[in-house]
């Protein structure tokens, strides 16, 4: 029972050193390492399963043994994600949802975002032919907004002070404006980050969004106001350490307010979150993932407690 099953209890032991040193796997090929924290929670969750399977068929003690190490970096790295860490109050509700250019459906995704009642509604993957749709649809109930090329902001409350943001793209894909709030002012941030792809001979290509994330950080980094707001997909997670420009001075709200991983993308079935609420001088207290629009992505939401 002992001798038996060395093999899995050697991937056990290489599952959890591959979780605990995963800032250790380098970028310099095929952005391997930002590829691998992309996903870093499923590393363990496929991984253990599949690994105990074989461990009870192999009626094999060292195998069952040695599982308790990668399920304790798991549980380390991503187990107080798992309880809800809402909290009552709250001035302000918000909204960010990639809504696909190809959405075959924007009229109707437009009316699914009014119905969450969120005071701001941040859009990424603005077409232009769809940008009407939700200007109509979203009219009635945000009387204030905003656009610059395919990311837009619409709100209840005065926006002022907009203007794009150059992230290094040659194209507009992010904003910032200033929303007037009974609690004060705050800087809004609407950012889509360009995307990444995995390839066969390339890999995890990533380089662009790398260098996109780091304009924005030091856009954020400049702002003069003390509450800042960002919403966006920023395709990729906050384990990512190529976001590290932006996420090394802003909360994740789903971290600090969330319950569970709130996975956004893809919507069929989603994976990682990629949409990300942040936020600089406010506080989270209710962070969710919204029901499936037409889009590829799935909506989220945040409640925020300004000046705190």
């Amino acid at each position: 029972m002992w001798r038996r099953g060395k093999v899995p209890a050697a991937l056990a032991l290489a599952v959890a050193a591959l979780m605990l040193f995963h800032a250790d796997v380098p970028n310099t090929v095929g952005n391997l390492g930002s590829l691998l924290e992309t996903f870093l929670p499923w590393v363990g969750m496929v991984a253990v399963p599949l690994l105990l399977l074989w461990a009870l068929l192999r009626r094999s003690a060292t195998a069952v043994a040695a599982l308790v190490l990668p399920v304790a970096v798991w549980g380390s790295l991503f187990g107080g994600l798992l309880s809800d860490k809402a909290v009552p109050g709250g001035d302000l509700t918000v909204v960010t949802h990639n809504v696909d250019a190809a959405n075959p459906d924007p009229a109707g995704t437009a009316k699914d975002i009014v119905a969450s009642g969120a005071g701001m509604v941040a859009l990424e993957e603005l077409s232009p032919k769809a940008l009407p749709v939700y200007e109509q649809g979203m009219a009635a109930a945000y009387p204030y907004r905003a656009v610059e090329g395919t990311v837009a902001l619409w709100s209840k409350y005065p926006l002022s002070g907009t203007r794009p943001v150059d992230i290094r793209l040659g194209w507009t894909r992010a904003l910032r404006t200033t929303a007037s709030t009974p609690e004060g002012d705050i800087a809004v941030y609407v950012a889509h980050m360009p995307s990444v792809r995995v390839h066969l001979q390339g890999g995890f290509t990533a380089d662009q969004r790398d260098t996109s994330a780091a304009a924005l950080g030091d856009a954020i980094a400049a702002e003069p106001l003390k509450d800042v707001l960002l919403l966006g997909d920023l395709n990729g997670t906050m384990n990512d350490r190529s976001l590290s420009p932006i996420t090394a001075q802003m909360r994740s709200a789903q971290g600090a307010a969330g319950d569970g991983f709130g996975f956004s993308w893809p919507a069929s079935f989603p994976m990682a979150r990629i949409d990300q609420i942040m936020v600089k001088g406010m506080t989270p207290t209710r962070s969710w993932v919204l029901p499936r629009t037409g889009s590829d992505h799935l909506p989220v939401a945040a409640t925020l407690k300004l000046g705190s």
